[in-house]
């Protein structure tokens, strides 16, 4: 694994009454991030147990390639209506991999 690749996890929950709505506007931020060139992995999810709310594994081969991409017009679109959408902050959860015992 490189060692400045960043996986993370983007728990995104909607405002009572908005969860269609947020799940439009996530949708619509995948295919164009699977596009870029440092993007590794961007998979949207919905909670079972929890309808609207909305968990993203991202993976992203650095740090430069994540700020690339939270610059880009359609991720800045979604950030513009965050407050809208969302019942609370966004919240990334960075991850690092653990790889099996020798």
């Amino acid at each position: 694994m490189k060692a400045d690749k960043l996986v993370s996890i983007a728990v995104l929950k909607a405002k009572a009454g908005m969860g269609e709505a947020l799940r439009r506007e996530l949708q619509k931020l995948v295919a164009p991030t699977r596009r870029e060139p440092g993007n590794l992995d961007y998979v949207l999810f919905e909670l079972k147990d929890e309808p609207g709310t909305f968990y993203m594994r991202e993976a992203f081969v650095s740090q430069a390639a994540l700020d690339a991409h939270c610059a880009t017009d359609y991720f800045q679109g979604f950030a513009s209506r965050a407050d809208v959408l969302l019942a609370e902050p966004l919240r990334l959860i960075f991850l690092e991999e653990v790889g099996p015992l020798a």
